[in-house]
């Protein structure tokens, strides 16, 4: 599937899992969409194992309307200060209500569940957060790749590479109208 047009945001922070963010960024720029790194302060940021990326914007300048996908990498630091902020709350919610697709993977869905966009959703996590997403009202899941009206979740690393070829599809297909808040 060929990304030409589209444009995918990616919202972290320091702490990430690196191979979270790495690795879509690889896929859905292979598949030809512009990637920017999106993130609460600071001109850049590191992951948990070394990995710097330069930031392209703060969640408060820029908006949902500027992108196709959005994007949540892992890491429990991350997602931890991530859900935290008020203005990433925001970002990552108006993906939703615009119908756009989201892929989020492990600790990612920390933000989802304090953006109250989980109600009703199927997705998968880290196995740490089913009671959270549960008491979210999310119905969790143990499967490798969980795709739900535009919403892509894995587990783990170890879930890449499924997670990578559905998250292209889903950001080629487009606006789901499940995809809401």
């Amino acid at each position: 599937m060929h990304l030409s047009d589209s444009k995918v945001a990616f919202l972290v922070s320091d702490g990430y899992e690196d191979s979270e963010l790495t690795s879509p960024w690889e896929a859905v720029t292979e598949a030809g969409a512009r990637a920017s790194l999106i993130a609460p302060n600071g001109s850049e940021v590191t992951g948990k194992n070394g990995h710097r990326q330069a930031v392209d914007a703060h969640p408060g300048e820029t908006s949902a309307a500027d992108f196709d996908a959005l994007v949540l990498p892992g890491g429990v630091v991350n997602a931890d200060r991530i859900r935290m902020d008020e203005a990433s709350q925001r970002f990552a919610r108006e993906f939703f209500a615009q119908h756009k697709p989201v892929g989020v993977i492990c600790h990612g869905a920390w933000i989802l569940i304090e953006a109250d966009v989980v109600r009703g959703r199927i997705l998968t996590s880290f196995p740490s957060l089913r009671t959270d997403l549960r008491n979210a009202g999310a119905e969790w899941v143990d499967e490798e790749v969980v795709v739900d009206q535009g919403l892509v979740s894995s587990r783990t690393p170890d879930d890449l590479p499924a997670f990578n070829r559905k998250l292209v599809e889903e950001i080629g297909e487009g606006r789901h109208a499940g995809q809401t808040v």
